[in-house]
Formats: structure tokens, sequence, C-alpha cells
């Protein structure tokens, strides 16, 4: 029987490194040799957990992690079109019959190989050059969150956006503002070195929100203006809350104009006690981006041209021998920006 190693939840924040029997592909599935992988923070809250939820007594179940992978085909079933053995492909992790890959489904991309059932090109991978290394190309799956934020957004070019959270989503959400054309995109985060990644890549300015009044700041880099009792506030039109934090909430509905819009795309850490009246007095439009309904490979093309700039996202590159390493490095608050897991050939 031929194995591989896998990722899965263990005890409590813990993963557990173990052998599992390598998957063998039926006439319509490929397998993918697995290069490159992303930690995501669903990873993260699923070891935070122990697993999966699974059931009212508060018990969980052992899952397999990992659903930002980037790889090679290696194995191809005789009834798929369109995919050849030795194509670099990006995964859709909802694109397979199991279950979502790495979220509680029957296989994690946090292992030497990825069975993908039912495959078909443009569903469920697309194909990239190799000229995008690994890494940068299993940014793909989190860069379409970050799409479909925008595109919640309905950002145009003259709008005037702040970006809550310079982390992997935030900093993507600047990248596609940008290469929309959007006037002046600003980033806020509490952390120096994620705002100087933020400038590097196309923010035109950005915030300590830990030192600085977010309100003043913005009203200075985008002009004054006020909410519908004439009360006086900054001349933002969209505020992105990638940070999943209360305080933005709060910052935004200080700051907010007459008609600006709020989008939400963090997973919010905790509940947060929401200033109704403050909404109402700016008509602020709440707007929740969840996922990527169709932004999956609709950003791949882009990803591969502007791929330099979107490698600078990551932070830490770690081979999957340390994946140990490499998930505390993501679940300690303000140690990494972006871990990618790199492999190397199983022998």
């Amino acid at each position: 029987m031929a194995t591989m190693k896998s990722v899965r939840t263990g005890t409590r924040n813990r993963i557990d490194l173990v052998e599992v029997e390598r998957p063998a592909p039926g006439p319509r599935d490929a397998l993918v040799r697995v290069r490159a992988c992303g930690i995501c923070g669903t990873d993260a809250f699923f070891l935070h957990l122990g697993g999966m939820p699974a059931g009212t007594d508060g018990s969980t179940r052992s899952i397999p992690l990992g659903h930002e992978p980037a790889g090679e085909i290696v194995e191809v079933g005789a009834e798929v079109a369109g995919l050849a053995v030795g194509d670099r492909v990006v995964v859709n992790p909802q694109g397979v019959a199991s279950g979502i890959i790495g979220c509680g489904g029957e296989h994690g991309a946090m292992s030497e190989y990825l069975l993908l059932e039912e495959v078909e090109v443009g569903r469920t991978v697309a194909v990239f050059p190799d000229t995008v290394p690994f890494d940068v190309a299993s940014l793909n799956e989190p860069m379409a969150v970050a799409r479909h934020c925008v595109n919640r957004s309905g950002a145009t070019a003259t709008d005037k956006v702040v970006v809550f959270g310079a982390g992997p989503i935030g900093l993507g959400v600047t990248i596609w503002l940008k290469l929309r054309g959007v006037r002046h995109v600003v980033v806020a985060d509490v952390i120096p070195e994620r705002l100087e990644t933020a400038l590097a890549v196309g923010a035109d300015a950005v915030i300590d929100s830990g030192t600085e009044d977010v309100t003043a700041r913005l009203t200075e880099l985008h002009g004054p203006a006020a909410n519908a009792l004439g009360q006086p506030r900054a001349g933002t039109d969209i505020y992105i809350d990638a940070a999943g934090a209360a305080a933005v909430f709060n910052a935004t509905v200080d700051a907010a104009k007459w008609g600006a819009r709020l989008v939400m795309v963090a997973v919010q850490k905790k509940g947060a006690d929401l200033d109704l009246g403050g909404m109402l007095r700016s008509e602020l439009t709440l707007i929740a981006s969840q996922g990527y309904p169709t932004e999956i490979f609709e950003v791949t093309p882009e990803l591969v041209e502007h791929h330099e700039r979107f490698a600078r996202l990551i932070s830490h590159r770690v081979p999957f021998h340390e994946a140990e390493r490499a998930f505390e490095s993501a679940m300690t608050p303000g140690a990494a920006e972006k871990v990618v897991v790199t492999f190397t050939d199983p022998s």
C-alpha cells in the first residue's frame, strides 16, 4: 500500500502529522502532488477547537487540514479531459464531491498528495504557467476571497477607500482595489511591518490605528464631509473590515459620512455592541462578503500577471517536515503575515 504524510487536527491547538494511504484516482479523477499550501485563519479555528464540532456535547472529530494548495498533476483518470500529467494547477476547495477540502471534507491539501474527484478544468482546477512559483500560486484561494470583497464593495475609480487589517486578505483587497484603478486606498493596522508591506503592494497611505486618530487622519487624507445631521465626518466612501475586530466597527461609525459603505470580509473574533444610532445618522450600509461564489479562477490570470506583487504577501515559507513550526507561527498573533508550507518530492 502506497502511503503519504498528511496534517490533521490533533489535541487542542496542536497538529498531528500522520501517515495515511495515498489516494488512487478513478476514471474521472486526478491526483495532485502538492507543492505549496497556505495556512489560513480557518485552519487555526479548527485547531483551537481541536477538530470539527461533532455534536451538541462539545465533542470534536479530527479532520485533515489545508485548503490553499498549488501543485502538479501526477495521475489523470481515463475520462478526464483538458488535464495532463505535469500540469501545474490551483484548486477550488469547494469543487470536489467529498466535501470542502480541508474544512471538514474527506481530504486536506496539507498533504503530500491530494485527490480531486470528478475533476473539471474551470470548476475544480485552473492551470497556471511555470513562470509563477508554487508558493505564490497557492495564494489563489485567499486572493479570490479578497476579490469577492472588492466586488461586493462596488468600488469605482473615483472612490476613496480604507482597509482595516493588513493581513493577507486586507493586503489582497488593497492590490485588487489598485488594479481596479481606485483613486486612493488607505490601509490601517497596528503592526508597523504590515503597514510597510501595505505601502509596498500599492497602498496610497497607511494609518497606525494603535497610535493615530483614525477619523482625523482619514479626514486629512480624504477630505472633510458630514453625516445626515451635518456633523463633521471623513470623506471616505468605503470602509473594509479585514481585521475582524469590534474596534473597526466603532472607528467606522465614528468616521462615516452620509452614504458610506462598510464591507465585512473578516470573521468576527467576538461580538460587538453596534452603535445603531450612529449607523442611522450616516445611513451607513453594511455589506457582508463571504467566500468566492464566482471569483476562484477569475483571479488566476491576474495573479499570474502580477505574481511578483502578490509574492510580497508571503512572510514565511516553511518546509513540510517542519509543519508544526509553520502552524505555531501562523497561530501566534503578530508573528507572521502569510505562512506557506512548501513540499519537496515525496520519497
